[in-house]
């Protein structure tokens, strides 16, 4: 089975597993973050196979959503040595699905490879701009979060275990976690497309509070 075919039915299955999601977890976030890839895999001159099936996997079982943190990694594993795919590419694309995920201020990033780097800053890009806030709130909503509270302070949790069992607000997430990724990104690429998704964030929130102050 060629790459081609591979990547198509992958998509497929990709699309398959995640239909009907409205968490902002859905099949459309993995197309914009497989078609940021492949952008940013080109810039970057990383291995477009990997970096593909990396990012059309990536949350397929996102850990927010399931038991095991590493219920991804297990069904991308199965998924492709159904198709027959080269097991040490299989382990690269696994390796980084387990990292990719943003798990605290204070947790060190352990992905290492020019490919895990663009699909994690393709993946975090999707979470910055006019898309990431409105998925944001998608989030909340699904999580039954306030979108905000001012008695209630943002943290920036050290541990995993601190910030995956976190009962913040929509708003304060964006301290928690959005505002600290143009920071984070690894490649000159996306950071420079960061940049400009960062101020259209940090207008918004200007905006959210001299509304909520009933200043506007």
């Amino acid at each position: 089975m060629n790459k081609e075919v591979i990547i198509k039915k992958t998509a497929s299955y990709a699309k398959q597993k995640l239909s009907g999601e409205a968490s902002g977890h859905d099949f459309w976030h993995i197309y914009r973050v497989w078609k940021m890839a492949v952008y940013l895999a080109k810039k970057e001159k990383a291995d477009l196979f990997v970096v593909e099936l990396a990012a059309l996997l990536h949350d397929i079982a996102d850990w927010k959503f399931n038991d095991n943190d590493k219920e991804g990694s297990i069904l991308s594993e199965k998924w492709l040595q159904k198709l027959k795919v080269d097991q040490g590419i299989i382990n690269q694309v696994c390796h980084i699905i387990d990292e990719i995920s943003f798990k605290g201020a204070g947790v060190k990033n352990k992905i290492k490879s020019i490919e895990g780097m663009v699909v994690q800053d393709a993946d975090r890009l999707d979470t910055l701009g006019a898309v990431g806030i409105a998925r944001t709130f998608a989030y909340g909503g699904y999580r039954q979060r306030e979108i905000y509270n001012p008695d209630k302070k943002y943290k920036l949790h050290k541990t995993f275990s601190s910030y995956k069992n976190s009962q913040s607000t929509s708003i304060n997430h964006f301290y928690e976690k959005l505002l600290l990724l143009k920071d984070l990104m690894n490649t000159k690429t996306a950071k420079k497309i960061a940049q400009h998704r960062h101020k259209i964030m940090e207008q918004y929130l200007s905006e959210f509070y001299q509304e909520w102050e009933a200043k506007k």
